[in-house]
């Protein structure tokens, strides 16, 4: 006796269980049971398991009988004419969808070749196991899985061409890739997606060589000559926005000029951009501390008898201005209304961004780097034909990571280059590698991508032969304008006298307990003094009781809150150290410092 489960839930025993199974899987096929439930077999424990609830992951496999696939050459072409749909296909029984547990009873053959009469089921096509991203992957099956993964994240990061009416969108935080390319190297996905409409990425000559050292641990080496002539470039977009809020009792704020008797009135210098309305002007170029929408507030605190002062009353400024090391050109200003119906400002900065040293840059494989360095046109290595390389790869970066479609997409995405079409690298069914070279020495180079290239510098020629062709390489949204970040003094937290947190609220860099240890392996004793004294107070100490004493400024003396007469010692302690204290009193613990003579 077999015992069936519906939903987690006992609901009977059947004495033939396959049976059972077989003659849910037909009903389900004639659409006499509904095409959402999904039934397993478990053999081993003798159950069988009837799932109809949600959150299921399930894929859809085409049903083979006796080793001979339901979908034929005459449903492929009736879909090609557009008089069956995918859903037909389901409806009829020739396509049904899979649960991960039904899959465990199911025999999946990856191509109409392979098949057997075990077989159940035949993929789609083996792109299906991917996600949109990791299909966009050229010749993945011959990277390390690992790789392919971060491959798919990458391309989620990379700067494009996201959306044709950008210029009348207000989107937070949006990179614009100037001169976007469609890959020579291409994939089924790309076709489907049409990621023509929206590409992000570059087909760049990429070199296999070591220049200097500058392209050591990932880094690329990057040729100025062709930054100048557009690879990389784009614009870095973000909105400023201030509405008219009104508060009770009448008061609304209001944009405009601020007055000087304003209570936090910048100087005029800051509201040199502002026209008449209080709103700056397009393609005005403003830097940190520039006001862009200027704006004033009612009193935050109003007092019994100030809002009936005949008095003018005293207004605070709230301008939008720009942040601690921002700059850029006013792109678009937008004079709206929000839900509310109060007046909404939108301005929309743009600003320039050409890759520099710093800026990270990948391949469609993980191959991720940043620039160590941007070399001039004519101090690049050059091949017998005159390429220059738009970047300069290392060749350490291969042999650990195994992303062999990295070095097959460089001579792919040559021969497509040369011979001016699109080279197919779709996983496991991409055009084979041994035809790639066969093309590639018929069009006059040598079958294995590599070429003699020549030193920019001294016009000698290499000893070995350099591994060269074209690639799609991808700009990313990570770039040093974003990120770059120091300090010296600044700032501070009003509760525990320690720097503020975080770039935009110009913080401090923290230094943390590993990097402390290396201060201490150095024995960089004042160095790490110094480093570790950003809230250093001084306090009086009672000498009698050991709790921290008062200072009186106006006396010139300390004394102690509990025994008046002792007298107290200056100790230099750390203020958040203090604060601790000051915890411990609450909860009625006595913190008693005991206090030794230094000298």
């Amino acid at each position: 006796m077999t015992d069936v489960y519906l939903g987690g839930k006992f609901v009977g025993t059947v004495d033939e269980p396959q049976k059972f199974v077989d003659y849910l899987k037909e009903q389900r096929r004639t659409g006499l049971l509904s095409r959402e439930v999904n039934v397993y077999h478990n053999v081993e424990v003798a159950e069988v398991n009837v799932e109809a609830f949600k959150g299921r992951v399930r894929r859809p496999l085409i049903i083979v009988k006796d080793g001979v696939p339901l979908l034929t050459e005459e449903h492929i072409r009736r879909l090609q004419k557009n008089e069956l749909s995918w859903s037909d296909l389901v409806k009829q029984g020739v396509i049904e969808y899979l649960d991960a547990a039904e899959e465990e009873n199911a025999y999946v053959a990856f191509f109409e070749e392979e098949l057997t009469k075990e077989n159940t089921h035949l993929e789609i096509a083996p792109l299906a196991m991917f996600g949109l991203t990791t299909s966009l992957v050229p010749f993945t099956n011959y990277n390390s899985a690992q790789k392919v993964n971060t491959g798919s994240k990458n391309q989620k990061q990379a700067l494009g061409f996201y959306a044709a009416n950008y210029a009348v969108r207000m989107d937070m935080d949006v990179n614009l890739l100037h001169y976007p390319q469609n890959p020579v190297v291409k994939s089924l996905m790309h076709d489907i997606v049409e990621y023509g409409k929206h590409p992000s990425g570059q087909n760049l000559i990429v070199a296999v060589m070591s220049y200097k050292g500058y392209n050591m641990e990932d880094a690329i080496v990057i040729n100025k000559g062709s930054i100048e002539r557009g690879l990389g470039r784009g614009s870095y977009y973000r909105p400023m926005i201030a509405e008219e809020l009104r508060y009770s009792g009448g008061l609304v704020d209001e944009i405009s000029i601020p007055d000087k008797e304003v209570k936090g009135y910048k100087s005029e210098h800051d509201y040199r951009f502002l026209e008449e309305d209080g709103i700056i002007y397009p393609e005005a170029m403003v830097a940190e501390g520039d006001v862009v929408i200027g704006k004033t507030s009612p009193p935050r605190f109003l007092s019994g008898m100030e809002q009936y002062s005949l008095s003018s009353e005293t207004r605070r400024e709230s301008s939008v201005a720009m942040q601690h090391g921002e700059e850029g050109i006013v792109d678009t200003v937008i004079l709206t209304e929000n839900a509310e119906g109060n007046k909404l400002i939108q301005v929309k900065l743009r600003d320039n961004r050409t890759p520099e040293v710093g800026d990270k840059f990948t391949s469609r494989h993980g191959q991720k780097g940043v620039v160590g360095l941007i070399v001039p046109h004519a101090d690049m290595p050059f091949t017998a034909s005159g390429i220059v390389p738009d970047i300069i790869f290392s060749p350490h970066g291969i042999p650990t990571r195994m992303t062999m479609a990295h070095l097959i997409e460089l001579v792919a995405g040559k021969a497509g280059a040369l011979a001016g079409r699109y080279v197919d690298g779709s996983v496991f069914s991409s055009e084979s590698e041994k035809d790639i070279r066969k093309e590639l020495l018929s069009l006059g180079f040598r079958d294995n991508g590599v070429e003699t290239m020549y030193d920019g510098e001294t016009g000698e020629a290499f000893k070995v032969r350099i591994y060269v062709g074209s690639m799609y390489y991808l700009r990313l949204k990570h770039m040093v304008a974003n990120k770059i970040h120091s300090r010296a003094r600044g700032p501070i937290q009003l509760l525990t006298r320690q720097p503020t947190e975080g770039r935009a609220k110009e913080g401090g860099l923290r230094l943390g307990e590993m990097e402390k240890d290396t201060f201490v392996a150095h024995g960089a004793s004042m160095l790490l003094k110094e480093r570790f004294d950003s809230d250093k107070t001084t306090v009086p100490v009672c000498n009698n009781c050991g709790l921290i004493a008062v200072y009186d400024e106006y006396k010139k003396r300390s004394y102690c809150m509990v025994c008046p007469e002792s007298d107290a010692g200056f100790v230099e302690i750390s203020y958040s150290f203090k604060l601790i204290l000051d915890e411990f009193k609450n909860l009625c613990i006595y913190p008693k410092l005991k206090l030794v003579n230094k000298y």
